[in-house]
C-alpha cells in the first residue's frame, strides 16, 4: 500500500481503498449470481491467446539460453581437450604450426559462433517477449476497469429503481458510470486493436529466430569444417616417423586405435593429429586418394551421378571439388577395381558412407 507523504494524499488513498471494497463486493455478489457480469467472448479468447503465446515464448527463451549455455560448455570442452593435444604435441613432429593455428582457428570460430547466436537469435526473442509484463498489466488494469463498470452500473441501476429517488445521488451515480465507461472502452479498444497483431507476430518472430539459429549453425559447421581442410591434406605427405627419435615407429608410438574417428567440425586438431600420425597405413593407396572403405551394405544406384555397391566392394574416396554441395553422409569415390583396371576416375560416383566401413 502507498505510503503517506510520498505524493498520495490521505484523500486518494481513502478513494483507492473505497475501489478495492467496491470491486471486491461486485466479485462477490456476482459469484453469487446476485448481479450480472459483462462478458465478452471474443475479448476472452484474445486473452487466452495472449497468455499462450507468452508462455510459449518464454519456454523457446529458456530453451535458447540453455542451447547457448550447452555452445558455450562444448567450446570450453573443446578448448581444454585443443590445448591439451596441443601441449603433448611435440615441437619436431611435423605439422605443429599447423596445429597450433588450428588451435587459434578454432577458438575463435566457437566464439563467433556463441556471440552470433546471442546477438541474432537470442536478442531477437528478448526484443519480442519485452513488450509482454507492461501489456499482461494493461490486461489486468481492463479487468479491473471492467468491474468498476458493472459496479458503477449496478449502482445506478439500484437507485433508479429506489422507492425514494435521490435525483442529487442519481445524477452523480450517472456520471460515474459514464466516467467509468469511458476508462473501461478506452482500454478495451486499444487491447482489441493491439492483441490480434501481437498474436500474428509470433509467426515471424519463431522463424526468424530458427532461421538465424539454423543459418548460424550451417555457417558454423561449414567454417569449421574449411579449419580442418589443411589437416586433411596432410594425409598424403610424408609421415612424422623421420622426425622421431630412437627405433619406435609412429604406429607403435601412436595406434590408430588410440585415436578414433572424430567429428573435424568439434575436434580439427585431434583430425589433424590423426591424419598426421596414420597416413603411414595410407601409402598403398594410390596417389590422389584419401582412403579406402569397404562396402558392408548392397546399394542401388538410384541416379546417373551415384555409384553401385555390392558387398564387399573395396570403394578408393576422393575429395569433392566444391566442400560446400557435398550432401551430408555421402562420400565420392571410384571402385578399387575399375582403378587399377582403367587407372582413370571415369567412373566414379556418390555413395551412402554409411553402407561402408573405412579400411
Amino acid at each position: 500500500m502507498a505510503e503517506l507523504g510520498k505524493g498520495v494524499t490521505a484523500g486518494k488513498l481513502a478513494l483507492n481503498v473505497q475501489k478495492r471494497l467496491n470491486r471486491a463486493q461486485e466479485k462477490v455478489l456476482q459469484k453469487l449470481g446476485k448481479a450480472d457480469e459483462t462478458r465478452d467472448s471474443a475479448f476472452e479468447e484474445l486473452v487466452a491467446n495472449f497468455n499462450k503465446q507468452m508462455t510459449e515464448g518464454s519456454k523457446v527463451q529458456r530453451d535458447l539460453k540453455a542451447y547457448l549455455a550447452a555452445v558455450k560448455a562444448m567450446h570450453e570442452a573443446s578448448r581444454r581437450l585443443q590445448d591439451c593435444l596441443a601441449d603433448m604435441y611435440e615441437p619436431d613432429w611435423f605439422g605443429k604450426e599447423e596445429l597450433d593455428a588450428l588451435v587459434e582457428d578454432t577458438d575463435t570460430l566457437w566464439l563467433d559462433y556463441h556471440q552470433n547466436l546471442t546477438d541474432k537469435s537470442l536478442l531477437g526473442l528478448d526484443t519480442y517477449l519485452a513488450q509482454f509484463p507492461e501489456i499482461k498489466a494493461r490486461v489486468a488494469k481492463r479487468e479491473r476497469k471492467l468491474v468498476d463498470f458493472d459496479s458503477a452500473r449496478h449502482h445506478f441501476a439500484s437507485l433508479q429503481k429506489g422507492k425514494k429517488k435521490d435525483d442529487a445521488k442519481i445524477a452523480k451515480a450517472e456520471e460515474e458510470l459514464g466516467r467509468a465507461q469511458r476508462i473501461f472502452e478506452e482500454l478495451n479498444v486499444e487491447l482489441q486493436d493491439e492483441l490480434p497483431v501481437l498474436w500474428d507476430s509470433r509467426v515471424g518472430v519463431y522463424v526468424g529466430t530458427f532461421q538465424s539459429l539454423a543459418g548460424h549453425q550451417e555457417k558454423f559447421h561449414r567454417e569449421m569444417s574449411k579449419v580442418s581442410e589443411p589437416a586433411a591434406l596432410h594425409q598424403s605427405e610424408p609421415s612424422i616417423q623421420s622426425s622421431l627419435t630412437g627405433s619406435v615407429s609412429c604406429s607403435e608410438l601412436f595406434p590408430p586405435s588410440c585415436f578414433p574417428e572424430v567429428c573435424p567440425s568439434v575436434m580439427p586438431g585431434l583430425f589433424f593429429l590423426q591424419s598426421s600420425v596414420t597416413n603411414g597405413a595410407d601409402a598403398d593407396l594410390p596417389p590422389g586418394f584419401l582412403y579406402k572403405v569397404k562396402a558392408v551394405h548392397e546399394y542401388t544406384a538410384t541416379d546417373n551421378d551415384e555409384l553401385e555397391l555390392k558387398v564387399g566392394d573395396a570403394v578408393l574416396v576422393l575429395a569433392v571439388d566444391n566442400p560446400e554441395e557435398q550432401d551430408d553422409g555421402w562420400l565420392l569415390g571410384v571402385k578399387e577395381s575399375h582403378w587399377f583396371l582403367k587407372k582413370d576416375i571415369s567412373a566414379k560416383g556418390v555413395f551412402p558412407e554409411n553402407f561402408t566401413q573405412k579400411v
